[in-house]
């Protein structure tokens, strides 16, 4: 994106992308996790001097997404960092997969959300738009170079 003229905080966004989850790494009784996902971590964040990442985590996730009240107001309220993490997150188990993957595993795991298809809608028009600023299509994303090692590295 920045080779192409968009202004993006490739820091900020890589930064908290690799967070964004970390409510989940906290223990059951923890009071961050009583905030909710994506809550959670953003105030943990805050609470230890890296209030910048919380905003772009705050709203990454599918059900904030499909409960905003439409995708504009969503959008209008995020920065693009914000939107790449939530694009990351929708895209990212494990390995990449599609979104079509990744809402098909929701669905398993969530039977019957009414949310879903809005969702799901909302998160393809994400994907144009994410892509269209990179100048790639869907089928060429791909991760950052040095994550596969640090992922190794983790396990």
């Amino acid at each position: 994106m920045s080779a192409r003229g968009v202004a993006v905080d490739a820091r900020l966004a890589e930064s908290a992308a690799l967070l964004h989850d970390l409510d989940k790494a906290l223990p059951a009784g923890d009071p961050y996790r009583a905030l909710g996902h994506g809550a959670g971590s953003a105030a943990w964040l805050r609470d230890h001097d890296l209030g910048e990442l919380a905003e772009a985590v705050t709203s990454h996730p599918v059900w904030v997404l499909g409960n905003a009240q439409s995708y504009e107001a969503w959008a209008a309220a995020t920065s693009l960092e914000a939107r790449l993490v939530a694009y990351a997150d929708k895209r990212a188990i494990q390995d990449l997969v599609s979104l079509h993957d990744r809402f098909e595993r929701w669905n398993r795991r969530y039977p019957g959300n009414p949310m879903e298809p809005i969702a799901h809608k909302r998160a393809r028009r994400l994907e144009r738009e994410i892509c269209a600023a990179a100048g790639i299509r869907p089928d060429e994303v791909a991760r950052l170079p040095w994550v596969d090692e640090a992922l190794r590295q983790a396990a």
